[in-house]
């Protein structure tokens, strides 16, 4: 079967179309596309003529003959019918340029007329048809071809080699799909309001109640429900279960649930998500607006304003692009007249209207009350979209409308109609048709007033759990059904079951009722209730010096004016244990009697500290790296060394630690961006106010977390922006723009290219593509096993590398999971082998993966309650922490030395190892003094010291 341009430019739009194309399938009386066809004949013959006038009659050629074309002489050709392999065509015009010397041959231009004034991609697709086509038969390149479109005639010359290749994948689609006996799947599309067979595949998609009439669904999450088995509307509207939102979300826009608009579809009733409220406060004036897009021309603006003397409406009409800038000034003026108006629309296109009149035209002064109205109008979609669901498979203004039992006295009528309808009355001007649009328009108005009036009204947020099955509106929230397993207060619906429920709480019963059958149960119950005495014992006490001088007046002779002390809580570690150790400092203030001001010595040992620094090493040392929450921190500094803390104790003691730390995380920053390597990873972390995110820094030997409340990678660039090392991260898009050498997670690329084989385990071009793939990256990790990560060792690989992307530039493949892994080597090829290149560089981020895995485990304790300043404070002590076991240091020991510098302090504790562990040479006094111990003779002293044998 032969492809021709009608048959490719119905596949561009949807497989279904070219299929009933090619089979001759009977269409439905749709009119615009009829009228598009209309309006491409009409434009054709006119410019051919043109150009048939413009030229010489000698040089013209009216459907010339194939076999003359070689050797033909005419300069321009129309009509010209020509077919190669499968592909038939029908050139618009062919623009021939005679050769400019002896062995260059006379170069062939297509030419193709469009309409519109605006082209898509597929008029140059169409474009480069025909050039394939005419190449095909010339037996030569045809490099260039030209698109004649619109009012004004433009030109536009488009280079046929980019888009050779895209159309030559799109004919061998097409000829596999025109192969098969039966029709391809049906799925709705965009394109369905515009095509001739819109009826007949509704009703077929309506019969099989398919996934595609729910509009907005993309093909990916089909593609993900039909891997789930779910093919239908109804089967995908049993999947929806109302969640709980969670407050951090209140501020973002709620997600939209395809299940939950098929559920309203199989019930037929309205679903409400949360308490939606459309405050108007002023006049409401319902706006739409009608127009051409293609010439930017709007020449129908209709206002309905309700009144107190009813409902009024302006319809506002341009005869001619001339006019617009009359009806914008007649809209100005009606909406001056109106006291307090607030604009209403439906959709984006009256707020670009809006936008593009103010910036042609003039609008109203800056700053006044009008210019506020007109750039803060209410798009209804905006209001309603993922809060009320509407049991209809779209979300427009008429099949909303319609729901509510509004009809258009047009049964055609729609946005691409109007169009129609006017450009009739263009050529017609008669009154009828403009009637029938400006009827239109007022409708449309009217439609949109009862759309806001009934989401507007209070009644549709007062439907409770009695009221679903008997209203045609549902709350979401009604649809949750209680768990009888969770915790929580029990709605009783009598009082008496009431008060019996709470005399079976555990601490009453404890309290209340076993205390009277049983002396011993009194007795405890007595003894619990003792609050601890806080009279812990002082294990010392030391008097702090006064001051030498007057800090005021620098007088040397002062006197004690008062005394007073402070009790610093801490532990003292020793060499099997750690026990509690409360240190009393007293001190006095002194007055000069000089000048009489009251001071005392401001070098004090405490700092203004309740708590000592072993206790903050001991409670951040468990907090951080044993994952104990601060509560139970508290818990057992209590139980277990007999303090009376708090739980904010703790909390305290976190955050004085971090800001004690914080020039040591700004250091470890400072040099892991200033280093050769870096491995980054991101995870997200869920605060009590919203989201965040935590970023992971590390090399070989430090890590830094960062946080960021938004994923973008403002805060990457930022860290790297002098960085010249090489980035290990995975393919997350925010990294691609640094500019440094780049080395991705090639763990992330195998488990990826796993998961698909997994998903598709008989596509023999995935196989083969996959298995190829692993071969190379076998070879280089047995390399890596054998030498390490050094680039003499590997850069002999380049040579495989580049030889598997020229392989695979070559292949074609036609299943579309191994088009897409293709496309992604290929676009990453630049990092996906960076390590070959470098000393020290891994093929991996398992670095960052592990510091993120460190994060994640202590992320379970603070999820959803802690507060930025909170999880800031973690990131600086979970830094230091796993920079400590990166460096073979111990955490605890570190926090208790009180050093800021973990470097200086893991080189000290080196040299104290090796001074530890070095051989000492024993004098025969130290010797001697082993007699005693051991009962050894002064003769066997004497010997071993002679290094004599026994």
């Amino acid at each position: 079967m032969e492809i021709t341009p009608d048959v490719f430019a119905a596949y561009l739009e949807c497989p279904t179309k070219c299929y009933l194309r090619a089979t001759d399938e009977p269409s439905a009386s749709n009119t615009y596309p009829k009228w598009v066809q209309a309006q491409n004949d009409a434009y054709r013959t006119t410019e051919t003529e043109r150009l048939i006038a413009e030229s010489p009659n000698n040089e013209v050629a009216r459907s010339p003959a194939v076999e003359n074309v070689m050797a033909a002489k005419w300069r321009l050709a129309i009509n010209l019918v020509t077919s190669t392999r499968n592909l038939r065509t029908s050139i618009h015009a062919v623009e021939r340029i005679p050769s400019e010397g002896r062995g260059q041959s006379a170069k062939h231009i297509p030419i193709r007329y469009h309409f519109a004034n605006k082209l898509t991609r597929d008029e140059k697709l169409l474009l480069v048809f025909d050039a394939l086509v005419l190449s095909g038969m010339l037996g030569r390149k045809v490099s260039m071809g030209k698109i004649i479109h619109g009012d004004d005639r433009a030109t536009l010359k488009v280079k046929t080699s980019v888009l050779t290749g895209e159309v030559l994948k799109l004919t061998a689609k097409i000829a596999t799909l025109l192969s098969n006996t039966s029709s391809p799947d049906l799925v709705l599309n965009r394109h369905c309001a515009e095509c001739e067979f819109q009826a007949r595949c509704r009703q077929k998609a309506i019969a099989k109640d398919d996934l595609s009439l729910l509009s907005g669904m993309t093909e990916k999450e089909r593609k993900r429900l039909n891997s789930k088995g779910i093919f239908t509307v109804t089967q995908l509207s049993y999947t929806f279960r109302p969640r709980r939102r969670p407050k951090r979300l209140a501020a973002k826009p709620e997600k939209y649930h395809h299940s939950l608009k098929a559920l309203a579809l199989r019930q037929g009733k309205i679903h409400i998500v949360g308490s939606p409220e459309l405050a108007i406060e002023g006049v409401p004036v319902y706006l739409d607006v009608e127009g051409l897009p293609d010439r930017d021309f709007y020449y129908l603006i209709g206002l309905r304003v309700k009144t107190a003397k009813g409902i009024v409406q302006h319809s506002l009409w341009a005869d001619s692009a001339a006019e617009e800038r009359r009806i914008w000034g007649d809209f100005l003026d009606v909406m001056s007249r109106i006291e307090s108006p607030v604009l209403i629309h439906y959709g984006s296109y009256e707020k670009l209207f809006l936008r593009r009149m103010r910036e042609r035209y003039e609008g109203p002064s800056e700053g006044s009350s009008l210019e506020k109205v007109l750039a803060s109008p209410v798009n209804l979609l905006s209001y309603i979209f993922a809060r009320i669901y509407f049991p209809t498979y779209g979300n427009g203004l008429k099949e909303r409308a319609k729901f509510l039992g509004f009809e258009w006295t047009a049964k055609d009528a729609s946005g691409a109609q109007a169009v129609v309808w006017r450009s009739e009355w263009e050529r017609s001007r008669e009154t009828l048709t403009k009637r029938t649009l400006i009827d239109y328009n007022a409708e449309d108005c009217e439609a949109l007033r009862i759309v806001t009036e009934f989401v507007s009204s209070p009644s549709i947020l007062s439907v409770g759990h009695e009221e679903q099955d008997t209203t045609s509106t549902v709350n979401v929230e009604s649809l949750r059904l209680p768990s009888r397993l969770k915790f929580g207060n029990v709605q009783f619906q009598l009082p008496e079951f009431d008060a019996i429920n709470k005399s079976a709480y555990w601490d009453y019963q404890r309290e209340r009722i076993f205390v009277r059958s049983s002396d011993r149960l009194k007795g405890i119950a007595a003894k619990s209730s003792k609050t601890r005495k806080n009279n812990l014992h002082i294990n010392n006490t030391i008097i702090w010096s006064g001051p030498t001088r007057c800090p005021k007046c620098n007088r040397r002779k002062f006197y004690k004016h008062c005394s007073s002390s402070k009790t610093v809580l801490d532990v003292k570690f020793g060499a099997s244990g750690i026990k509690r150790w409360i240190t009393k400092y007293l001190f006095y203030r002194y007055r000069c009697p000089k000048c009489g001001a009251v001071f005392h010595n401001s070098d004090r040992a405490w700092n203004n500290e309740k708590f000592g620094v072993h206790l903050r090493a001991l409670s951040v040392y468990a907090n951080i790296d044993l994952r104990m929450t601060q509560e139970r921190v508290a818990i057992f500094l209590n139980d277990v060394l007999g303090f009376d803390l708090p739980r904010s104790a703790t909390n305290r003691l976190k955050a004085t630690a971090a800001a004690f730390y914080n020039d040591t995380y700004e250091g470890l920053v400072k040099k892991i961006a200033s280093g050769n390597l870096v491995h980054v990873d991101e995870t997200k972390v869920n605060l009590k106010t919203g989201v965040g995110y935590v970023w992971a820094f590390t090399n070989l030997e430090d890590v830094a977390y960062v946080y960021s409340p938004s994923r973008e990678g403002g805060l990457v660039h930022s860290l790297l922006k002098n960085f010249t090392g090489v980035v290990v991260s995975d393919f997350y898009a925010a990294y691609n723009s640094l500019e440094c050498p780049q080395q991705k997670c090639l763990i992330h690329l195998i488990r990826d290219l796993n998961d698909d084989l997994m998903g598709e385990p008989f596509n023999d071009e995935l196989k083969e593509f996959v298995g190829e793939f692993a071969v190379l990256l076998k070879t280089i990790i047995s390399t890596v096993d054998r030498f390490g990560l050094k680039a003499r060792f590997l850069r002999k690989h380049r040579v495989d590398v580049d030889h598997f992307f020229k392989r695979l530039a070559k292949r074609d493949y036609q299943t579309e999971t191994a088009l897409k892994c293709k496309t992604r080597l290929e676009k990453n090829r630049g990092g996906l082998f960076t390590f070959l290149d470098f000393d020290g560089v891994p093929w991996n981020n398992n670095n960052a993966e592990h510091a993120i895995k460190a994060f994640a485990l202590l992320r379970r304790d603070f999820s959803g309650i802690a507060t930025e300043k909170g999880i800031r404070d973690y990131l600086i002590l979970l830094s230091i922490c796993e920079s400590c076991k990166y460096k073979g240091v111990g955490f605890l020991d570190f926090l208790r030395s009180g050093e800021k510098n973990i470097d200086a302090f893991a080189e000290r504790k080196r040299r104290r190892t090796r001074a530890a562990s070095a051989p000492v040479a024993r004098s025969d006094h130290a010797l001697g003094a082993e007699v005693g111990r051991w009962n050894i003779s002064k003769a066997e002293v004497a010997r071993v010291s002679r290094g004599s044998p026994r």
